[in-house]
């Protein structure tokens, strides 16, 4: 008898549960791969039950059932639940209460200060909380919040109905805040402000971003002795700024023109940004947008290793200024720059051999000379960015393939990449994002070999490339396993055979193919059910989906979060087969046949 005990026993219980953390550690992100293993047996079962630390429910109302079994949550993410009820966060605070630390809410509604409070007061290690976008959460649900004395991150973007009275009591109620988003908080004053920024020492990060604050509350705010990143967009006082902040590393000033005169207040900015450089040595990134004056005090920051202009009209004074200074920087940006030439920019790109990404979309004056000089001189680039550079001739694109080989990013959308261009550039064996939509000049002959040579691949944008059928796609799909996101938007030439070579990229969890007209339900329901993981789908245009189509989805894409679909002749059933996707949808987007 005890022999057949012996034999009857199963060996996976002798592992003690230290052992099967340590292989749930190890498992992918599928969550799938969990849920198999919890049902190997019943030491398993437990096993997972207990490792698991977060959770990402569909419905709220299940919350309480779901917690019986994983005691042992510290992370809440409600963004898939667009209706948490307050009796949904008190079955969270009752059956998690010291085990629970971040609580993500954005999005969400129904719930009041009522449930926050529960949170609050019941889950004492509570550090991290997002309300983004509650718009209708009031000072009451502050007050609440102000009840989390451990709390350490919380985001309140858009809750625009809060005022001074309710960061006031966040403020006296969370002492223990290193970071506060209050971007777009419109209620907000010099008051309230202020007071976070006496009461509230430990801040490390503040978002300021569109508040209608003046000089009046930035001293405060330039003393707290940990402040590392500070965003102020669209804020008039940046223009005050008297003082610097001795730790800050982030700064993030992006102005508009039509906030100020530029001709009588360029002097104030120069001055503002002038002193606050004075002191903040430290200065790791900055980011300007519609601003100019870089050369007041670009030489005062050794240590800045990021620099970020959008949408300036740079002289050549400010880019001389840029080669000469910060011999530090990483990174790059001129994003719809105007007033950036190639002996401007070979002069930067020569002081500045280590930069790691470049950012030179819609530099209209930027010719082959500028792309010799960045890839015999910065041969460690990880991104560069050059969408609309159409000057570029397709003799330039090559010289990327032959000299950056360590290259990880790649937009060359809208410009005369052709096939031999992508073909060198195919020897960029890192490349993990390749986006080059609008380019004319390409067709299945170079994209065989990226899907030959690049596979990392992840992220790939054929937006409107006319040229690509389904024989470059099946190159990608079989040289690509890792591709995760794939845009072929108005591919005309594309059909189900091409889905179904995608079909077999197990990671693909967004895929684009508005106005592929040749596109049936026989491609998608490949789609559905060999891309388990699908979350994003954009069939609007795709003429020849019907139902059986929105049926295979139905049935297999559980994690599909956001579709885009037009209302077709195809659709005999409409109560049948677009429906069936309406439990698992977050976003879902429906247009008439005539919709681009």
């Amino acid at each position: 008898m005890r022999e057949e005990a012996e034999q009857q026993r199963n060996p996976f219980d002798s592992l003690t549960e230290e052992i099967l953390f340590l292989i749930l550690d190890r498992l992918g992100s599928n969550p799938v791969d969990k849920k198999s293993f919890s049902l190997v047996c019943k030491s398993f079962y437990v096993a997972e039950s207990r490792h698991r630390r977060t959770l990402a429910p569909l419905r709220a109302d299940l919350l309480r059932r779901v917690l019986a079994r994983y005691p042992s949550i510290a992370r809440l993410d409600f963004t898939l639940c667009p209706r948490v009820t307050d009796g949904a966060l008190t079955a969270a605070a009752d059956a998690l209460r010291s085990s629970l630390r971040s609580v993500d809410l954005s999005r969400s509604r129904a719930f009041s200060s009522v449930g926050l409070e529960k949170l609050a007061v019941n889950c004492t290690s509570l550090v991290e909380i997002d309300l983004s976008y509650s718009f209708y959460l009031t000072d009451g649900a502050a007050a609440a919040i102000g009840r989390a004395r451990n709390l350490e991150r919380l985001w309140l973007a858009k809750c625009r109905r809060i005022t001074d009275i309710g960061i006031a009591r966040i403020a006296l109620g969370c002492p223990k805040l290193r970071l506060l988003c209050l971007n777009e908080c419109i209620k907000l004053t010099d008051l309230g402000i202020e007071l976070v920024a006496s009461k509230c020492k430990m801040l490390q990060s503040l978002d300021l971003s569109y508040l209608a604050i003046t000089e009046k509350c930035l001293p405060a705010i330039l003393q707290l002795p940990y402040l590392e990143d500070l965003s102020l967009p669209e804020c008039v006082g940046v223009d005050a700024l008297s003082q610097g902040c001795t730790s800050l590393e982030v700064l993030d000033m992006s102005i508009r023109q039509q906030v100020f005169d530029i001709s009588t207040c360029q002097h104030a900015k120069c001055a503002g940004l002038t002193s606050i450089t004075n002191r903040s040595l430290g200065l790791r990134q900055m980011g300007l947008t519609y601003y100019i004056p870089v050369t007041c005090f670009l030489q005062k920051l050794p240590r800045l290793q990021s620099i970020k202009l959008s949408d300036c009209e740079i002289t050549s004074t400010e880019l001389k200024a840029i080669g000469t200074s910060c011999l530090s920087l990483k990174e790059l940006s001129f994003s719809k720059c105007s007033g950036i030439t190639d002996e401007d920019l070979s002069l930067i790109v020569s002081k500045h051999r280590d930069l790691l990404k470049l950012d030179i979309t819609c530099c209209s004056e930027i010719t082959d000379v500028s792309l010799a000089n960045i890839t015999s001189s910065c041969t460690s680039l990880t991104s560069l960015r050059m969408e609309s550079c159409n000057l570029v001739s397709k003799e330039g694109f090559r010289l990327i393939g032959q000299r950056c080989h360590v290259l990880e990013e790649l937009d060359l959308t809208d410009t005369d990449l052709d096939n031999e261009g992508l073909k060198a550039i195919s020897g960029c064996f890192k490349l993990s994002s390749l986006k080059i939509g609008l380019c004319m000049n390409i067709n299945d002959e170079g994209l065989v070999h990226v899907g030959k040579c690049c596979p990392k691949l992840q992220v790939l944008d054929l937006y409107r490339c006319t040229g690509i059928t389904d024989v470059g796609i099946s190159a990608i799909a079989l040289g690509c396993p890792v591709l995760r996101m794939i845009n072929l938007a108005y591919c005309s030439d594309i059909t189900d055979d091409s889905l179904k070579s995608l079909s077999k990229c197990l990671n693909l969890d967004t895929l684009e193919i508005r106005g592929c007209p040749q596109v049936s339900s026989v491609g998608i329901s490949a789609i559905a059910v060999g891309c388990r993981q699908i979350t994003k789908l954009d069939v609007k245009k795709c003429y020849d989906i019907n139902d059986d189509g929105m049926l295979s989805l139905g049935r297999f894409s559980q994690n599909l979060r956001q579709a885009a679909s037009t209302i077709s002749p195809q659709f005999k059933n409409r109560d049948l087969g677009v429906p069936f996707l309406a439990p698992f949808l977050f976003g879902w987007t429906v247009s008439a046949g005539g919709e681009c």
